[in-house]
């Protein structure tokens, strides 16, 4: 990737909400009525190999610009009541699950490392009762370094966990104080050689550009100082400020946040100094270094994009427990309820139900869009003679509208045809949300709900 998307023009023209495309059909589409019978059949269907995503909704304090589905508390015995939850949960899915065998485990949150001790062992014995788990199976957390010692990472290699993502964002204290998240440097230091010592196989780092109060400047002293801690993969998020969704982002100011051409160059920044540091850029927010799985998996063009970003995890399902996790398994994709309220009355009734609150069966044409979404989003290219040979269509035909749509970009050089292979350019990846938008049949009417692609 290069950064001569740093164009003037090309912000006012494409800097448009728009999803992430970490699912299509998005998950706004969802619908209530889904029938809980349709998640387990889908999931006695499906192939045998599942990964499991928990979510884990408590925070201790808040973090203002944060869109996580979260409840604030310092009283460590609500995690008691949800564990619970969660257990009667799980009895219900095992039975649709006796045949599979779990490739992946991701904790994410909320701050999955608010459970103490005893409660990650206990969490994790659970899991171990209701679900078989390969060997190698790969288990990752998302940590806030505030919440964490030596002592609970020493205790999560226990449990088997291998891949750790510390929850950087900025190191420029002031940013920090106007996100209401302080976590001085020499923190995260001290966590990200912890777990090398601990011997974790992977360490990620998270970073959120556009957030309130950020500059070049203070930009790129925190590069300088992620480079420094030398991970193995890095996230790079756009912050999407969304103050009508998120009631927390209403104590951002709108004046203190970067605007769209401020924002672009930070990421330019960002992509500069990564890339000169040696690592890789990953589809739309990822770095990696190059012997890492995920750099592999791209150059192979088997990277894979699901609800919890790209992955290199070919599972035959994704299965999500608790609060507001989503799973998707072949052609369904169903949510859980949203709050705590409703999501425990399902599951502490005298017969337990599945806490699902909406959910959506895609049609034909939906896994047609899904893949061909998917495939630009991982590979920022497509082979349109191939894809069009796998789904037995003519592609010229069946995409007329979207090829239309497409025309503006294919005029500004953000993506270009070598023959039947659609690529997206260095221009254009940071575009790649547009260039996906164009086949996506469901925009129209949804994109005022999205966050801008920059």
């Amino acid at each position: 990737m290069t950064t001569t998307f740093w164009d003037e023009a090309l912000i006012n023209k494409y800097n448009v909400k728009g999803p992430r495309y970490t699912s299509y059909p998005t998950a706004l589409l969802l619908q209530s009525g889904f029938a809980a019978d349709k998640a387990l059949q889908a999931l006695q269907d499906s192939g045998p190999h599942l990964s499991l995503y928990v979510h884990l909704p408590f925070c201790r304090q808040l973090c203002y610009y944060c869109g996580c589905n979260r409840v604030i508390s310092r009283d460590q015995s609500k995690a008691d009541r949800y564990l619970a939850a969660l257990q009667h949960e799980m009895a219900l899915y095992q039975a649709s699950c006796r045949q599979k065998t779990v490739q992946q485990l991701h904790f994410g949150g909320g701050t999955p490392t608010f459970l103490d001790a005893t409660q990650l062992r206990q969490l994790l014995d659970m899991l171990r009762q209701h679900f078989h788990f390969a060997a190698d199976a790969e288990l990752s957390i998302e940590i806030d370094p505030r919440s964490c010692d030596y002592d609970k990472l020493a205790l999560l290699r226990e449990l088997g966990f291998s891949r750790v993502s510390f929850g950087v964002q900025d190191f420029d204290p002031a940013v920090q104080q106007a996100i209401n998240r302080v976590q001085p440097y020499q923190m995260v230091e001290v966590l990200v050689k912890s777990a090398r010592d601990l011997d974790f196989r992977s360490v990620n780092l998270d970073l959120v550009y556009g957030l309130p109060l950020q500059n070049s400047a203070g930009f790129a002293d925190t590069l300088r100082q992620v480079v420094r801690l030398d991970p193995d993969r890095i996230s790079l998020f756009s912050y999407a400020h969304l103050p009508e969704r998120f009631a927390a982002q209403r104590k951002i100011a709108d004046a203190s946040l970067p605007d769209a051409r401020a924002k672009l160059g930070l990421l330019a920044q960002a992509v500069n100094a990564l890339e000169q540091a040696g690592f890789v850029a990953i589809g739309m927010d990822h770095f990696a270094k190059p012997a890492d799985p995920l750099c592999q998996a791209q150059q192979q063009q088997q990277l894979t994009r699901n609800f919890q970003g790209y992955s290199v995890d070919p599972c035959d399902g994704l299965l999500g427990l608790g609060v507001s996790a989503i799973s998707q398994v072949g052609a369904y994709i169903w949510q859980q309820h949203k709050e705590l309220q409703p999501y425990y009355q399902q599951l502490e009734q005298a017969a337990p139900q599945l806490a699902i609150d909406k959910g959506l069966t895609l049609s034909l044409d939906d896994r047609i869009r899904a893949d061909l979404i998917s495939r630009i989003m991982c590979n920022f290219q497509l082979d349109t003679a191939a894809f069009a040979k796998q789904w037995q269509l003519d592609f010229a035909d069946y995409f007329a509208n979207s090829l239309a749509q497409l025309q503006p970009c294919l005029l500004d050089e953000l993506v270009r045809w070598d023959g039947d292979v659609l690529q997206v350019t260095a221009r254009g990846k940071p575009w790649v949300r547009v260039v996906a938008a164009a086949f996506d049949a469901y925009l129209l009417d949804q994109q005022q709900r999205y966050s801008k692609v920059v």
